[in-house]
C-alpha cells in the first residue's frame, strides 16, 4: 500500500480509487425501478463512467416492426420525467451516469448513452491495420476502425470475457476476506 493509502493493481488505479462502489446497483434498480416497466427484472451493466439499465417490454399481440418501434418511443415518452429522477438519485448514490434502454423481441434499442474517449498508444502494425480499416472503408477514422475492432473481439470472446470477469470477482472476493494492510 502506497503511503497516500492507495494500492496498485485492480480495480482500475486511480481514475477509479474515487468512485463509489456499485456492487448493489441491482438490487437498487430492483427496488426503486416502478413495476410494470418490463418484463421481468432489468438488467443492470455497470462499469466505471456508466451503469446501463436494459429491461423488456411487456409483449403485446402486435409484434409488426412499427408497433413495436411505437411502443419503444411510447415507453421513452410517457418514462422520461420518472427515468431522469431516478438517474439523478442513482448518479448521486453511484458516482456514474445512468443510460436506459429496452429490449424487445431480440432487438436492444439504448437511449441516450456514453461514449467514452480512451487514450492508448499504438506501434506502427497495430496503426497500419487500423489504418488499413479506414482505407478500405470499413471504418470512417482510425478511432472508429478501433471501436470496431474492439466490438468484434467482444463479440467473438464472449464466453472467455464472462469467465475472466467471474475468475475477477473471486479474486476480489478473496482479496476482501484477507487481512487489512
Amino acid at each position: 500500500m502506497k503511503p497516500n493509502g492507495r494500492s496498485f493493481g485492480r480495480p482500475g488505479g486511480w481514475q477509479h480509487a474515487d468512485i463509489p462502489t456499485a456492487s448493489d446497483a441491482a438490487e437498487w434498480f430492483g427496488g426503486r425501478l416502478p413495476a410494470g416497466w418490463f418484463d421481468g427484472d432489468a438488467t443492470i451493466e455497470v462499469d466505471r463512467e456508466e451503469i446501463l439499465v436494459v429491461g423488456t417490454l411487456p409483449a403485446e399481440e402486435d409484434s409488426s416492426p412499427a408497433a413495436v418501434e411505437g411502443r419503444i418511443a411510447r415507453f421513452r415518452e410517457t418514462t422520461r420525467g420518472d427515468r431522469i429522477q431516478i438517474a439523478a438519485e442513482a448518479e448521486k448514490r453511484y458516482g456514474r451516469k445512468v443510460a436506459w434502454g429496452v429490449r424487445s423481441e431480440s432487438e436492444v434499442i439504448l437511449f441516450t448513452h456514453l461514449a467514452v474517449p480512451v487514450m492508448t498508444r499504438l506501434r506502427q502494425p497495430e496503426r497500419r491495420v487500423l489504418d488499413t480499416l479506414v482505407d478500405a472503408g470499413v471504418a470512417r477514422s482510425r478511432a472508429d476502425a478501433l471501436a470496431w475492432a474492439v466490438k468484434l473481439v467482444g463479440e467473438h470472446t464472449q464466453e472467455w470475457l464472462d469467465e475472466l470477469r467471474g475468475a475477477m470477482e473471486t479474486v476480489d472476493e478473496l482479496r476482501k476476506k484477507g487481512p487489512s494492510v
